[in-house]
């Protein structure tokens, strides 16, 4: 058993609140995108939905959401947005500040908009 492993098996309060602290993380990153996306979505639908990576259906859904279910949704202990840059060489441009001449932004920008919208089931 690892050292780090012992110290949390020892102390099992500290696992609940460690848990109980993530949990209350989740929630609130989920409370901020929601919202977020809300609120492009509203400014400029067409932006929003290209910049979130989301289809029209989704945009509608989120879009249309109620403050209560805004906070049923953000209350999951499940995270609801995702990493889109499934694609290691946009992630590493993203993340290379080697070459800070050079504006990796925009470039990444381009690919991510080319890559297809997540459809949801």
């Amino acid at each position: 058993m690892s050292e780090a492993t012992q110290r949390l098996v020892a102390t099992p309060g500290k696992v609940m609140s460690h848990s109980s602290e993530t949990l209350d993380e989740i929630q609130e990153v989920n409370q901020s995108y929601l919202l977020l996306a809300q609120r492009l979505l509203r400014e400029d639908r067409a932006t929003g939905m290209a910049r979130m990576g989301v289809s029209a259906p989704l945009a509608d859904l989120l879009a249309d959401l109620t403050l209560a279910q805004t906070g049923k949704l953000a209350a999951s202990n499940q995270l609801l947005c995702r990493f889109r840059f499934d694609d290691h060489a946009v992630l590493s441009m993203l993340a290379d500040k080697a070459d800070a001449h050079v504006p990796a932004h925009p470039h990444a920008a381009l690919v991510t908009a080319s890559q297809p919208v997540q459809q949801t089931a």
